[in-house]
């Protein structure tokens, strides 16, 4: 009998919480529940389009050592009219976002709590959507490089910037601005 009374006095003890003026000798460690600080969260990612600086280049760096070393040679058809690529790639904005957020797909499907069935959920919901838009015979990279023979680089220039108009004049009269054109706009 005494000595369950001693171990349910032990598991109270060990099930207690840990005295908050006590210092455990764990304390160094860093693990939570044995008195160390609890560890950081890791940082949620970023689109590179919102970093700048050397925090854009090292991202932008590895970006490139992903699409060279891995994306390009597994999954890089033959350059033609119809899939056209730029060795430049990271000067295309749009090119740059969407192959990060791709690179950011495959990382969270390649974990291994993406299960088994993860890097197929990666080709079919990301790659092939992202291939295809990235390389599209009308896509960002239409004016560069369609064939392997004739490299290039051209970076097409993209809409204006929206015109504003005073939304007191267009909202009671479209006409109010005596242009002839709808809603006040003038070319």
């Amino acid at each position: 009998m005494e000595q369950s009374a001693q171990q349910a006095q032990q598991l109270d003890h060990l099930a207690s919480p840990p005295n908050p003026g006590r210092v455990s000798p764990f304390a160094a460690f860093g693990m939570p529940g044995l008195g160390g600080p609890p560890p950081a969260a890791p940082s949620e990612p970023r689109p590179i389009l919102e970093l700048h600086g050397e925090e854009r280049e090292d991202e932008l760096d590895a970006l490139t050592d992903w699409v060279d070393d891995f994306l390009l040679p597994v999954y890089g058809a033959e350059v033609t009219t119809s899939t056209p690529w730029c060795r430049r790639w990271q000067q295309h904005d749009d090119v740059v976002a969407w192959l990060h957020a791709l690179w950011l797909a495959y990382k969270q499907h390649t974990d291994p709590e993406a299960g088994l069935s993860g890097m197929f959920v990666w080709h079919r919901d990301f790659l092939t959507h992202a291939m295809a838009a990235i390389r599209a015979p009308a896509g960002p990279l239409s004016a560069c490089m369609t064939s392997p023979d004739r490299p290039a680089h051209r970076v097409l220039a993209g809409p204006q910037v929206s015109t504003r108009t005073d939304r007191a004049t267009t909202a009671t009269d479209p006409r109010a601005s005596g242009s002839g054109e709808p809603y006040g706009l003038t070319a």
